[in-house]
C-alpha cells in the first residue's frame, strides 16, 4: 500500500467533505458527523457529476443531478442498489489524513 497525504483533519471538519486530487486521481473525502473520514471517487457513476456537489446527511451522500444515493462508508449505491462507489483506505497519522488509490479505479454503472 501507498499512503500519501492528502490534507489535515483541520481542514475537513467534521460534516464536511471536500475533493483533493491524490496522484492524478480526484477523491472526496468525507468527515463524517460520527467522527469518522472516508475516501470514495469524486465522480457520480451515473453520468461523472461532481459528488462534492450533493448532499451528504449522516453516512448517505445523495447526488445532486439525478439523486442517486451512496452509503459513504461502505461504497454501496442506497438507490440504485446496483451502483456502487470505489473506496479508498484512509489511514490517520497524528492530525494528517492519508489515502491510498493503489490498484483502484472509479466505478461506473448507468440506469
Amino acid at each position: 500500500m501507498a499512503f500519501t497525504k492528502v490534507c489535515s483533519l483541520d481542514e475537513l471538519w467534521q460534516g464536511e467533505m471536500e475533493v483533493f486530487e491524490v496522484v492524478n486521481t480526484e477523491v472526496l473525502l468525507i468527515h463524517t458527523e460520527s467522527g469518522e473520514v472516508q475516501a470514495v471517487q469524486a465522480i457520480c457513476p451515473h453520468q461523472e457529476v461532481d459528488l462534492v456537489d450533493g448532499e451528504l446527511e449522516g453516512e448517505v451522500l445523495t447526488c445532486c443531478m439525478h439523486l442517486w444515493q451512496f452509503n459513504v462508508t461502505t461504497g454501496k449505491g442506497i438507490n440504485p442498489t446496483h451502483a456502487e462507489l470505489a473506496k479508498y483506505p484512509v489511514k490517520i497519522d497524528g492530525q494528517n489524513i492519508l489515502v491510498d488509490i493503489e490498484g483502484i479505479e472509479p466505478k461506473f454503472a448507468h440506469g
